[in-house]
């Protein structure tokens, strides 16, 4: 379900993965690697933003080095692995960013990303995240996590924008 809402003050996003970026599953190999597939559309989105000006950051709970080189790779510069508590991290990035919360959006689908949404000037999850998160959001999108909520986000700021 969509919310109708206003999105050309937003000039950051952050992001988390598993759930955002992914459909929150994970393969486990025989060698206990986990791996996850990403939207190569979503890839293409944050290329644009990143292009337009708007600053990107990923902040996940998971600690998968092949996120972090596939997200490098896309010119995302802030990819923060491994982190418990997001919320002092989100807190830091705006500050050094110089952008108030208010222009932030993040996207979260899950308990972990609460706080972070809370804080932030807009709160925005994919259409499969949890209920107590779609309850939090201004904005929930058409699409799952993993199957094209990042690029969704991106054209919704980037059109408003006139940049997309």
């Amino acid at each position: 379900m969509k919310r109708d809402i206003e999105f050309s003050g937003i000039w950051a996003i952050v992001f988390d993965v598993d759930g955002v970026f992914t459909d929150g599953r994970l393969l486990v190999t025989e060698e206990g690697h986990l791996l996850r597939t990403m939207s190569t559309r979503d890839g293409y989105a944050i290329k644009r933003a990143l292009a337009a000006g708007i600053k990107i950051a990923v902040i996940t709970g998971g600690n998968s080095e092949g996120v972090r080189k596939r997200l490098s790779g896309l010119g995302i510069e802030e990819v923060y692995l491994g982190v418990a508590d997001k919320l002092p991290v989100l807190r830091s990035l705006s500050e050094a960013w110089g952008i108030r919360r208010e222009a932030i959006a993040y996207v979260g689908d899950d308990m972990p990303d609460y706080a972070c949404m809370k804080w932030s000037g807009m709160a925005i999850c994919p259409a499969d995240a949890v209920s107590e998160i779609q309850i939090l959001s201004h904005y929930i999108t058409a699409a799952k996590g993993g199957k094209g909520c990042v690029r969704e986000v991106i054209e919704c700021i980037l059109k408003e924008k006139g940049k997309w």
